[in-house]
C-alpha cells in the first residue's frame, strides 16, 4: 500500500478517439523526463478491503504539480499507519474513511481525526456540533451545586449556543471564539445608546436587556473552556481547546472605598458613590447597630452577627442552632441559604474552604442568647402555626428567612439611620476592615473570613490600607501629650 504518483493528460488518439491518459508521447520530454507544461499530477493507492472483502484501489487528480499530489498521498500513508493491522475492524473503518473523503472531495482526514474516529467508533461527521455537545454536557453535569448547574445553562442559552452552536465541534477556532466576544461588546454599546435616547420608543427595545460586564465575560468564557476541556479528555472529540488561546481584558474587582466624611459630602451634594463596594467607617457601623437596636428590630442579631463576624448573608440566614456552642464562643459554618430564581434551599457550603469555625466575642454572644430568648416567646406565640427548622433567624412563624427581604429590609434600615449607602455583603468588607484598624493580622483576618490565602485577602484591601495607616498614625502621634496644641515649633 505505498502508492505512488503519475501524470496523465486529456489527449485522445486519433483514429479510435480513445483518451491516450498515461501513454501519451508529450507527458515525456527526450530523456524520459516528465513534461513540465503537458499533463497533470495523479496518486493512486490501495487502501485496506472493504467489510465484504472487496479491494479499494484508488486514484485521484488532478494536481498542478507532484508535490502536492505527493503531499495527499503522504497523509494518505500517515492515516493507514494508524489502525491496528492485526484489528480488521479498525482497518476496515480507516479505509471507509479515506474512501468516503476521496469519492465526494472532501479532504483526507488527518491522522488525529481518524484516531479520534477509531476511539469513538464514529466517523469526523458524525461528530456533534456545539449546540448539541453543550446541551449534552450541561445534562450530564451531576455532581455541581444548582447554582452553578443555574450559571452554566444561562451561559449556554444566552451566549454560547447563540454565537457557537452551529458549529461543529472539531471545526471550532479562537477566531469564532474572538468573534462572539466581539459581538457581545457591540451588543452592549447598542444597548448603552438606545438606552440614552431621548426616544421612549428606543429605550423601550433594550428595557429588559442586560449589558455584559467583563466580569460576567469571564465567567462564560470559564464555562466554555470547561466544557471544552471535557470535550479533549474525556469525550476525546478535540486535541486541543480553542477556548485556552483566547486572552480577555483583566477583569479587575471593584475598588473597596471608605465612606470618608468628603466622600459622603459629595454623596449628599451630587447622589453619586465612588464605588461599587462601600465600607462603613467604625463610626457609622456603630450609628447603625445602635439605630436597629433603639428601634427593637428583630433582626438585630443577625445583623450584629454579620457585622463582627463577616459571615456571608447565606451562611448567616442559614446558621442553625445547633452551629453554635456559645459557651465556647465558638460558631461552625456549615450551612447556607440559597437562593435559585426565588426559591430558597438550604445547601452545604460552595467550597470546602467556606466551611470552618469562627471565634465570638463575649458581645455577640449575649446578643445570639438574648436572640435565642425572643425567638422561644416568637415561638410560643406562634403556637401551632410554628414551623421547626432549627434555624437561629426566622421569620415570626419560625420559616426560612427570604435572602432578599434581608438585604431590602437593611438597606431599608440604613437609610433610616441616616447612612450612606452600602450592600449588605459589605458588612463582611467592614468586618476586614476594622480588623485591620485594630492591628490583627492579615493571616488571621483571612482564616476568619475564609478566604482562599492570606494573599487574596491582602491584595482586595491593599487599597484600604493607607486610610487606615492614617488613621494609626494620627492615633500614635495623639498618644504623645505637648505642651503646643499641635506640636509645631514657632518661629
Amino acid at each position: 500500500m505505498k502508492g505512488s504518483t503519475f501524470k496523465r493528460c486529456g489527449c485522445r488518439d486519433s483514429v479510435t478517439g480513445r483518451r491516450l491518459g498515461r501513454s501519451c508521447p508529450q507527458l515525456r520530454r527526450p530523456g524520459g523526463a516528465w513534461s513540465r507544461t503537458h499533463g497533470h499530477w495523479h496518486w493512486q493507492i490501495e487502501v485496506p478491503a472493504r467489510a465484504d472483502g472487496t479491494r479499494r484501489p484508488l486514484r485521484h487528480g488532478p494536481y498542478a504539480t507532484q508535490a502536492d499530489a505527493d503531499a495527499v498521498l503522504d497523509r494518505i500513508r500517515a492515516v493507514l499507519a494508524v489502525p491496528d493491522p492485526t484489528d480488521p475492524h479498525t482497518t476496515v473503518k480507516t479505509g471507509d474513511l479515506i474512501e468516503a473523503a476521496v469519492k465526494t472531495g472532501a479532504p483526507v482526514p488527518t491522522s488525529d481525526q481518524v484516531r479520534r474516529a477509531l476511539h469513538l467508533d464514529i466517523t469526523p461527521t458524525e461528530l456533534p456540533t456545539m449546540e448539541a455537545y453543550l446541551t449534552d454536557w450541561l445534562a450530564g453535569r451531576k455532581n455541581i451545586k444548582t447554582g452553578t448547574l443555574r450559571s452554566y445553562e444561562g451561559h449556554i442559552r444566552l451566549y454560547l449556543i447563540p454565537h457557537l452552536g452551529h458549529l461543529r465541534i472539531d471545526r471550532l477556532r479562537p477566531g469564532h471564539i474572538d468573534a462572539m466576544y466581539n459581538a457581545i461588546t457591540e451588543r452592549n454599546t447598542t444597548i448603552a445608546t438606545l438606552r440614552a435616547s431621548r426616544d421612549p420608543a428606543k429605550r423601550d427595545e433594550v428595557k429588559n436587556q442586560r449589558i455584559v460586564g467583563l466580569r460576567t465575560l469571564h465567567v462564560i468564557h470559564a464555562t466554555l473552556r470547561k466544557a471544552l476541556n471535557d470535550a479533549m479528555g474525556r469525550h476525546r472529540y478535540i486535541d486541543t481547546n480553542p477556548a485556552l488561546m483566547i486572552e480577555l481584558p483583566t477583569a479587575r474587582p471593584p475598588k473597596p472605598t471608605i465612606w470618608t466624611d468628603q466622600r459622603v459630602k459629595t454623596w449628599r451634594d451630587t447622589g453619586k458613590v465612588p464605588s461599587p463596594v462601600m465600607i462603613w467607617t467604625p463610626e457609622h457601623t456603630g450609628q447603625f447597630l445602635d439605630h436597629i437596636h433603639d428601634a427593637g428590630d428583630r433582626l438585630y442579631a443577625l445583623y450584629h452577627l454579620i457585622t463582627f463576624t463577616g459571615l456571608r448573608r447565606g451562611e448567616a440566614c442559614g446558621l442553625h442552632w445547633d452551629d453554635l456552642d456559645l459557651d465556647a464562643h465558638t460558631l461552625t459554618v456549615r450551612w447556607q441559604l440559597v437562593q435559585h430564581g426565588w426559591a430558597t434551599a438550604i445547601d452545604t457550603p460552595k467550597t470546602t474552604g467556606s466551611e470552618g469555625a469562627v471565634a465570638l466575642d463575649t458581645e455577640t454572644v449575649a446578643v445570639l442568647r438574648a436572640h435565642r430568648t425572643r425567638q422561644h416567646r416568637e415561638r410560643l406565640a406562634a403556637g401551632a402555626a410554628w414551623t421547626t427548622t432549627g434555624l437561629v433567624f426566622t421569620t415570626p412563624t419560625g420559616g426560612r428567612l427570604h435572602p432578599a427581604d434581608v438585604t431590602d429590609h437593611f438597606h431599608h434600615l440604613a437609610t433610616q439611620a441616616g447612612l450612606p449607602p452600602i450592600r449588605l455583603h459589605d458588612l463582611r468588607h467592614g468586618a476586614a476592615t476594622m480588623g485591620l484598624a485594630a492591628g490583627v493580622q492579615m493571616k488571621v483576618i483571612s482564616n476568619r473570613l475564609r478566604h482562599s490565602s492570606p494573599h487574596f485577602t491582602a491584595k482586595f484591601y491593599g487599597d484600604v490600607l493607607p486610610e487606615l495607616s492614617h488613621a494609626a498614625a494620627e492615633a500614635t502621634a495623639a498618644v504623645v501629650p505637648r505642651r503646643r496644641g499641635n506640636g509645631a515649633q514657632t518661629a
